[in-house]
């Protein structure tokens, strides 16, 4: 029985990976570590969730207390496995819900290694050779994207949320200097769609501009920002002399990939700067986190198709190039890698065209001083974040040396193909109807009617004729209880796992339309998956009742 602190603090050790090498121990460090894979694996089955589904006890999670004694690492490894019970295998080919994808071995990898050696991203003092890799990531990423990565900069930040955050406090920076310093006075205003992520809410509060500031901007069919109106707006804004912190172009939608029209909204602000004689050029951040991967397709040879794909899968990755290819416009994007990258959560890039931009949040050495005294690469001296991890910057570099231009478009490709696999049968039947057919992304909206309903007339009746509103909240509720269906079946390992979404559209007279929702993210997708799909809301027609 240990009773030394000298006692304990080596069993202790035995917890932690050696900093110098020992066989021995560097053996038990990954056996611990296959042997909680292996527990893992072993919650695997048909159905598209690790083990079973069981009720979540709030009450007693709060009553956990921390316990007198240490545990050994086989213990907690059982404990934390269990953590993992019901949890949806995201990139499971039965799995359809949201832009989820999978993690490639090589992005994991460089998540294993940068929680091993944590690298901090402040200061190359802190990352050594890590900090390149942040650097090779944003020059790569940035050529894709059209910028010039002789001029561009960027950084690694802990999600998409964040990144537009960063897009726009350059923006409030440019509209109200010293803003940094003195705060943002009487304030400023900032545009986004009505379609556009909700973090937009989250922004203006945070950042102090204050919700009543952000400017909402109603969309049209394709769920593309209407610039009509946001001339409007904008006109009115400055006539009332209230500066523009940012324009935010959403470049696909989560819930439809819906892309705004980024090239109008640029030539809009540089002639509002010459209609008002503006000190400033209102930022424009376009809000890519989802459609960036789409710049692989840039300079695709679309007429000979050297991948093969088929043709409605062309048609669908050239339109989604065609509206995306004005993103090297804005002066900032945003890119999440833990979307259509393929690394874990979290690997998001504010990328900025002009790297000057990001010199306008620099803080003075004074403020920080004990660190940056030496060293070459103090991005640190900029970010909101003080410790950055280096995992989201090296796994998605992982990811790009992995993939490469090719690699990208044939993941795209295949999903892109599975949906439109999915749309196609989808509207082979009678009972369903695809609600954003023309959409060019890998997220599928339907909805399934009783029999005897015309599907081809109805959509339009729903959503804008107000003597349909009946109709549409009897759709609306149909819709749920085969979503119910369809849902419990593939919780059973009899089908698929969709999702469900009120925020597809509203109507004209201001109803939501309910939706079933299928979002393809995963390599691992058949046909068979699809099929499966389109049979199981067949099968819930046949089960619900009206």
């Amino acid at each position: 029985m240990e009773t030394s602190y000298h006692e304990k603090l080596e069993k202790i050790r035995l917890a932690f990976p050696k900093p110098v090498s020992d066989r021995v121990h560097d053996s038990y460090f990954v056996h611990s570590i296959m042997r909680a894979l292996d527990m893992v694996d072993g919650l695997k089955s048909e159905v598209p969730v690790l083990g079973p589904r069981e009720p979540l006890d709030y009450g007693a999670a709060q009553m956990a207390r921390l316990a007198e004694s240490s545990s050994t690492v086989e213990d907690v490894t059982a404990n934390l496995v269990d953590y993992f019970k019901g949890l949806t295998i995201w990139g499971h080919p039965r799995t359809q819900i949201n832009v989820v994808p999978p993690p490639s071995i090589s992005s994991l990898i460089a998540t294993v290694l940068t929680g091993l050696y944590n690298p901090n991203l402040a200061w190359d003092e802190y990352s050594h050779k890590v900090a390149l890799a942040e650097v090779e990531a944003v020059a790569m990423t940035a050529g894709l994207m059209g910028y010039d990565p002789a001029h561009a900069s960027g950084v690694f930040t802990f999600g998409g949320t964040a990144t537009t955050l960063y897009g726009v406090k350059v923006g409030l920076e440019k509209a109200v200097p010293g803003a940094m310093q003195n705060g943002v006075g009487a304030g400023a205003v900032m545009f986004a769609s009505d379609c556009s992520h909700y973090c937009r809410y989250n922004i203006a509060g945070w950042l102090g501009l204050g919700a009543k500031n952000l400017i909402t901007i109603p969309t049209d069919a394709r769920n593309a920002m209407k610039i009509d109106v946001l001339r409007d707006h904008a006109r009115t804004a400055l006539q009332s002399g209230w500066p523009i912190a940012a324009f935010i172009a959403t470049m696909g939608t989560t819930d439809a990939f819906g892309i705004d029209d980024l090239d109008a909204m640029v030539n809009l602000r540089d002639e509002l700067v010459s209609e008002f004689s503006l000190p400033y050029r209102p930022h424009v951040h376009a809000d890519a986190v989802i459609g960036w991967a789409w710049q692989a397709f840039a300079d695709y040879d679309f007429e000979h198709n050297p991948l093969e794909f088929r043709p409605r899968t062309v048609r669908a990755l050239a339109g989604a190039c065609q509206r995306i290819r004005h993103l090297h416009l804005a002066d900032s994007i945003g890119i999440d890698f833990h979307k259509t990258g393929f690394t874990p959560y979290i690997s998001s890039l504010v990328l900025f065209k002009e790297r000057d931009d990001l010199r306008l949040l620099m803080r003075s050495q004074e403020q920080m001083p004990y660190l940056y005294q030496f060293g070459e690469h103090r991005p640190g001296m900029f970010t909101l974040e003080t410790s950055r991890s280096g995992m989201g910057a090296l796994a998605a570099l992982a990811n790009l040396k992995l993939l490469g231009k090719e690699g990208l478009r044939v993941m795209l490709g295949h999903i892109v193909e599975m949906t439109q696999l999915l749309r196609e049968h989808l509207e082979g039947h009678a009972a369903t109807a695809v609600l954003n057919r023309d959409n060019f992304g890998t997220v599928t909206l339907f909805r399934a009617y009783p029999d005897g309903v015309d599907t081809f007339a109805i959509k339009d009746q729903e959503m804008d004729d107000e003597k349909f509103r009946d109709t549409l909240l009897r759709h609306n509720a149909y819709n749920r209880k085969i979503f119910d269906y369809v849902h419990s079946e593939a919780m059973a390992g009899r089908g698929v796992v969709i999702s469900l979404t009120d925020s597809y559209r509203e109507t004209s007279y201001g109803e939501p339309v309910a939706a079933l929702k299928s979002f393809i993210l995963s390599p691992f997708t058949d046909e068979e998956n699809v099929e499966t799909v389109v049979d199981k809301v067949l099968e819930a027609r046949v089960k619900v009742k009206v």
